[in-house]
């Protein structure tokens, strides 16, 4: 472990302690920016080491729900401080959570896979039941609302709320048992026979210690990213409002800053041919995100003044549903090209546009 990675973790965090509560100018701004960007990196480091220590798919768990837990507490501290303006926040960030895991960490781990070596192998049993949840998840918690009658515009009642923040909770917590007890090896790396590979050969393991150390400067890292990415809110929402630009794209900008580290360690397993680690967290993130955040909110909404308005339009339905159709026709096969790698790029492309020009 370098010094950089202990390091920036602790300045990131020391720079949240010093930005908290306070209105930046443009020069500590741009220097909390770059501490962000450091502690992102930290984060995907320290995730890796704790990933190689417990092995898959543990590790792949590690980093999803970490950043998950963060993201809900980021997401419902905006909303509480925010008034009625924020009311579509949970729905925007959790919407672009979908599209960012679904299409655009897929998107890139697939092709980081196929520019290397043409086909892309992964277990399609495992896979497949990461990407029924997502579907039933977003469905349940972001379609429904806008057909509901119950209450007022595309919004759950406090008893489609409860239903929906209890099954959310309930689909997650049944995946975590199936991938890490019942059918561990669906969700284990393949290797170009078919086999399973039980553990990453590439380093050897890291010691207990180490990768204690490593899980505290994680949850440093972590806590730092997305409190570092709240104290540059309100610069984000000056910049979006300044250019004209909707709303909504704050929370994609959001959903981009903490999914970053998931990202990066994403295409980092595809680059060493592991691309089912890639797919178990970017589905697993899509599912934490959803799983997590809809009963949180559920819980929140107590103390939230203004409306929560959870359904989505017409445009963001056409999107998730061509979502689910193009990500069941590459995950069936067990196998994908570059041809699948560039369609999700293109749904990614198409929902950050439509996002900036709706």
């Amino acid at each position: 472990m370098t010094s950089w990675q202990v390091s920036l973790p602790v300045l990131a965090m020391a720079g949240l302690a010093f930005s908290w509560g306070r209105e930046l100018p443009a020069a500590p701004a741009i220097i909390l920016a770059l501490l962000l960007a450091g502690a992102v990196l930290a984060a995907v480091h320290h995730a890796e080491v704790i990933a190689h220590r417990v092995g898959e798919p543990f590790g792949s768990l590690v980093l999803a729900v970490a950043v998950t837990v963060i993201e809900v507490a980021l997401i419902v501290s905006l909303m509480i401080s925010g008034g009625e303006q924020t009311g579509t926040l949970a729905r925007d960030t959790v919407f672009a959570a979908v599209m960012i895991t679904c299409n655009g960490i897929v998107g890139l781990s697939l092709l980081t896979v196929t520019l290397k070596r043409r086909i892309a192998e992964f277990n399609a049993e495992g896979t497949g039941k990461a990407l029924a949840t997502v579907a039933t998840l977003s469905t349940l918690s972001l379609v429904l609302p806008t057909f509901t009658t119950s209450a007022r515009g595309p919004a759950f009642s406090p008893a489609q709320l409860a239903f929906a923040a209890v099954v959310s909770l309930a689909l997650y917590g049944l995946f975590v048992v199936t991938q890490t007890v019942r059918h561990r090896d669906y969700f284990l790396p393949v290797a170009r026979d078919g086999a399973s590979i039980a553990a990453e050969e590439h380093a050897p393991r890291p010691s207990g210690r180490t990768a204690l150390v490593s899980l505290g400067l994680l949850l440093v890292a972590l806590v730092a990213v997305v409190g570092l990415a709240k104290v540059e809110s309100p610069v984000i929402e000056l910049m979006v409002s300044s250019a004209g630009l909707p709303h909504a794209v704050v929370g994609v900008i959001i959903a981009l800053l903490v999914l970053l580290p998931e990202t990066i360690a994403a295409v980092r397993a595809a680059r060493r041919d592991q691309v089912q680690i890639s797919l178990n967290l970017a589905l697993g993130s899509a599912m934490a995100s959803i799983g997590l955040t809809i009963p949180a909110i559920a819980v929140a909404s107590i103390w939230l003044d203004g409306p929560l308005l959870l359904g989505l339009g017409g445009t963001h339905l056409v999107l998730l549903t061509l979502t689910v159709v193009v990500s069941t026709l590459t995950v069936v096969p067990g196998r994908a090209t570059l041809m699948q790698s560039g369609v999700h790029l293109v749904l990614f492309a198409a929902f950050l546009f439509l996002a900036i020009n709706p």
